[in-house]
């Protein structure tokens, strides 16, 4: 069994991005080649594509997928969806597809257009001499203070995930990897704890703290506070599991 799913305004060209699918392995540019996931870019219709193929999952989740569960690739076209309501940018959603057998899931795609950005967020923990640095980074928080007031908890919300354009100053955010998102109203500590894997960098939670305290009317000393021990605890996790994994591999070897 296979299902497809397009938006409105891409269902005449079907036949097309079946092909894409179809010949993925031998089609597109290489954009992304992870452990996990596969982004390539196409040529379509005079401007490019993005298709992202998802590896296919373990076992339980074979089942789980085809039964109970939406794809990875059905929940980020329909949070793609979703964000462009609220106003929120993300790149536009054209299609998703998956590949199944009678009883068990085996591989889906999701399809978008391809936004040209001039950096990710991951730029900012990284080069501090970007022109306009700081005004950047400020008009990052308030774009997450705009998911947060729209009730948009992306729980990927990690360095690679925002896709950043200068617009002559007007900056626009695009997020990507959406498949893991949840909808309602954030408390105060949600909300702070969304920042916690975006930096290692003091200086950073400081500016993001300082400009969601102007934007939320919340006492800046308690957002850092907390801004900053759930970034500190974020990464001892992190790095423990890190460690952990080491340890394992060292164990397999031996």
């Amino acid at each position: 069994m296979k299902k497809k799913v397009f938006t409105p305004a891409y269902k005449g060209d079907k036949k097309q991005l079946k092909r894409f699918v179809k010949k993925f392995n031998k089609l597109g540019e290489r954009f992304v080649d992870g452990d996990r996931n596969t982004i390539k870019l196409f040529d379509f219709n005079g401007e490019k594509i993005s298709i992202k193929a998802f590896k296919i999952p373990n076992l339980v989740n074979q089942i789980a997928y085809n039964y109970f569960r939406k794809s990875k690739a059905q929940r980020s076209f329909e949070f793609a969806t979703r964000l462009l309501e609220l106003g929120i940018g993300t790149p536009e959603p054209i299609a998703y597809f998956e590949k199944t057998t009678p009883y068990l899931f085996k591989k889906s795609y999701y399809i978008s257009k391809y936004v040209d950005y001039d950096i990710t967020y991951r730029e900012l923990t990284t080069d501090f001499n970007i022109p306009n640095y700081e005004n950047i980074l400020r008009a990052f928080t308030r774009f997450t203070f705009k998911l947060h007031e729209n009730g948009v908890h992306f729980l990927d919300h990690s360095p690679g995930n925002t896709l950043i354009q200068y617009n002559k100053g007007n900056y626009k955010f695009y997020l990507v990897d959406l498949n893991r998102m949840e909808f309602g109203t954030l408390d105060f500590e949600t909300r702070i704890k969304n920042f916690s894997r975006l930096t290692i960098h003091k200086s950073m939670v400081e500016v993001m703290s300082d400009e969601y305290a102007k934007c939320s009317g919340e006492d800046y000393q308690t957002i850092f506070d907390l801004m900053w021990g759930e970034t500190e605890a974020f990464q001892e996790k992190y790095h423990n599991k890190q460690r952990l994994k080491k340890k394992l591999k060292f164990w397999k070897k031996d």
